[in-house]
Parts: structure tokens; C-alpha cells; sequence
């Protein structure tokens, strides 16, 4: 292989990370590639307050002895400033042309770099390369691993606008540097903004492409202590909502909303009226549902809105917005939008 003069910097952001630095760094100096290609790592303290700072500096001597560069800034303000500010922070350390993000709470697999490096170097500046993921512990959010270690190369591009966030987790990203430069680098909020959706989000405005290497190269720990519990549900639908509208919903004149219950009349209760206007139906497989009408209420103008049909599926007319949990009901819903041989991204979006 030939690897040029490219450097790989590791991007890990820190706050109170004590309990996970030495199996994080461990995991580092196992990687394969340590002895192949040119490694740094770049940390960003964000105002600890444990014993992150001497555990940064014991790695520091560790690293060195490995002929491993480890840099590491400290936000000295006195109260951390977020992981955005952190993910920057430590991006302006860097000299890579390649970056590769980890979470101190995560472990790298040995190959993890290797494989990536190796994806990247052939693709294009402008994609994002993640990988599939083992959770632990393994009784852990098993849906949600599924989902995101199953998507086809495809899917990581369409099923953007799930609740699930990003199609590949942001502990596996790894990129050439050209993709922070174009986004403009994280947003930075001390608390409840999804800094990774938002880049994610942009990457995707700015033409920018995901792939994935389809091997288990990362070992993503759930804990209650997790940045992705301080972010409020209503957050990251909103965010997803801007985004539909704009790259979806602007181009359609009309469309029908696949499931008639909850998720369905929420999804349409938050569209704009323009939008709203849009909706030819909804459709669903509910008896009880089928061939009633559904109207909004305008608490402001206090009346109803317009009557909006509830139809069986095989009457509904696409493209669809798809307001269905997956994999919820045993694989049913699943097979019937298969029986209507739609393709994703052009006649339906998923907005689960």
C-alpha cells in the first residue's frame, strides 16, 4: 500500500474522562496501522475536573515511547464549552490530512485505522467513511445496532432523516480533512445541541457522500452518562423536519403520510402550511383507521383544519413520507411497502 506522506490525527474530545482513558489509549496502541502509517492524537480537555489531566500526561510519555505523537489543549475558562468546542479545539491541533474521530468512552478494534485509512485514501475528499459498530453492552439499544450496522451503501445516503440521527455513528467517522474545512468545522453549544447531526446535515447539503467499511471496528459503550441523553427528542426532530422540507417536501407537489396514528399526525401537525397543503392522504393498515378523515386543531385560530383521508396503502398514491418505526411490527410493514416495488429516495423517504 502505498500511504504516501498522509498523516492520520485522532480527534477525542474529553470531559471527565478518567474511567475510559486507558482502555481508550490501550485500544490506540493496538492499533495495526501504528507501525505503518504516520499517527498523531489530538485531545481536547474541555475543563476536566478528575484525573483526566494526569492520565493525559502519563499517556503522553506512553505515546512518545511509541514514537506517537500525542497533543493535548486544555479549555482553561473554568466550565466546559461543549463537545463541539472540543471537537474543534482538537482539530486545530492537527497536522493530518486524514482525521479519524473517537470518543474516550469507546475502543478502537486493531484494524480500525487500517481499514479506513485504506477506504479513504481510494475515495474522493468530500465522503465520510464509518464502519459497523459492536455495542456494549450487548443487550443495548439491539434496534438501533441493527439498523445502523445493516443500511446498504445506498441507504447510508437516504435514510438521512430518521431518528436515529447520522447513518454511521460519529466514533467511527473517518475523513480527509478537506470534509471539516468544507462544513466549517462543529457547532459549538455547551449542551443540547447535536453537533454531529448538524455536520452531518451540512456535509450532505455540500454534496458530500457517507460509505462504510462493512466490518466491526469499533466498540461503542453505552453508559448513562452518554452527551446523546442531554439532547431533547424535540431537538433533533426539528432539525430533521428543516431538512425534509427543504431537500424532499420543496420538489413535491403532492405526497400521502404512511401511518394514519401518532408519529403520522405529528409529522404533519409540524409541517408548514404550505406543506400541509401537499398531503393527498394518509395511508395505513388499520381497520379502524381506514376510511375515516383526520383534521388538525389551530388552537391559536381555534377551529379545525382541513379533512385529510385515511386510505388503505395499496390506494395510496406516492412518493411517501414514511412516519413507521422499523423493524417494530415482525417484518409487516416491512413486506408491504416491498409489494409496491418503490424506490427509496425517489417515491418514499423514511422519517421514523
Amino acid at each position: 500500500m502505498d500511504e504516501g506522506n498522509h498523516m492520520t490525527s485522532i480527534i477525542i474530545p474529553v470531559y471527565n474522562g478518567a474511567p475510559w482513558i486507558n482502555r481508550c489509549f490501550q485500544s490506540i496502541l493496538k492499533q495495526s496501522a501504528i507501525s505503518i502509517l504516520n499517527i498523531e492524537i489530538c485531545v481536547c480537555d474541555d475543563g476536566s475536573t478528575d484525573d483526566t489531566s494526569r492520565l493525559l500526561l502519563e499517556w503522553r510519555n506512553i505515546f512518545s515511547s511509541h514514537d506517537v505523537r500525542l497533543n493535548v489543549i486544555r479549555n482553561q475558562s473554568g466550565e466546559p464549552k461543549g463537545v463541539g468546542f472540543a471537537k474543534n479545539q482538537a482539530i486545530s491541533l492537527s497536522r493530518g490530512s486524514y482525521l479519524c474521530f473517537q470518543d474516550i468512552d469507546d475502543v478502537m478494534l486493531p484494524n480500525r485505522i487500517l481499514k479506513q485509512f485504506e477506504v479513504a485514501l481510494k475515495s474522493p475528499n468530500n465522503v465520510i467513511v464509518g464502519c459497523q459498530f459492536k455495542r456494549e453492552p450487548d443487550n443495548s439499544t439491539i434496534r438501533y445496532t441493527k439498523w445502523a450496522n445493516s443500511l446498504t451503501q445506498e441507504q447510508l445516503n437516504l435514510q438521512v432523516f430518521t431518528s436515529h440521527g447520522p447513518t454511521v455513528i460519529m466514533p467511527t467517522w473517518f475523513c480527509h480533512k478537506d470534509v471539516f474545512v468544507r462544513v466549517g468545522g462543529f457547532f459549538e453549544s455547551k449542551k443540547g445541541t447535536p453537533e454531529d447531526l448538524v455536520f452531518f446535515n451540512k456535509h450532505l447539503d455540500l454534496g458530500g457522500k457517507i460509505i462504510r467499511v462493512d466490518d466491526i471496528l469499533l466498540i461503542y459503550t453505552f453508559h448513562p452518562n452518554q452527551t446523546t441523553f442531554s439532547i431533547a427528542e424535540d431537538t433533533i426532530w426539528s432539525l430533521r423536519l428543516e431538512r425534509l422540507e427543504r431537500v424532499h417536501l420543496a420538489n413535491w407537489t403532492k405526497f400521502t403520510i404512511w401511518n394514519a396514528g401518532k408519529q403520522g399526525r405529528k409529522f404533519y401537525n409540524s409541517l408548514s402550511l404550505e406543506n400541509r397543503d401537499k398531503v393527498l392522504a394518509f395511508c395505513d393498515v388499520d381497520l379502524n383507521k381506514i376510511g375515516k378523515r383526520y383534521a388538525s386543531y389551530d388552537a391559536v385560530q381555534r377551529k379545525m383544519g382541513k379533512e385529510v383521508d385515511i386510505i388503505h396503502f395499496k390506494d395510496a398514491v406516492p412518493p411517501f413520507v414514511i412516519c413507521m418505526k422499523i423493524d417494530l411490527t415482525e417484518g409487516v410493514f416491512e413486506k408491504n411497502l416491498k409489494t409496491l416495488n418503490l424506490k427509496e429516495g425517489v417515491d418514499y423517504v423514511m422519517f421514523s
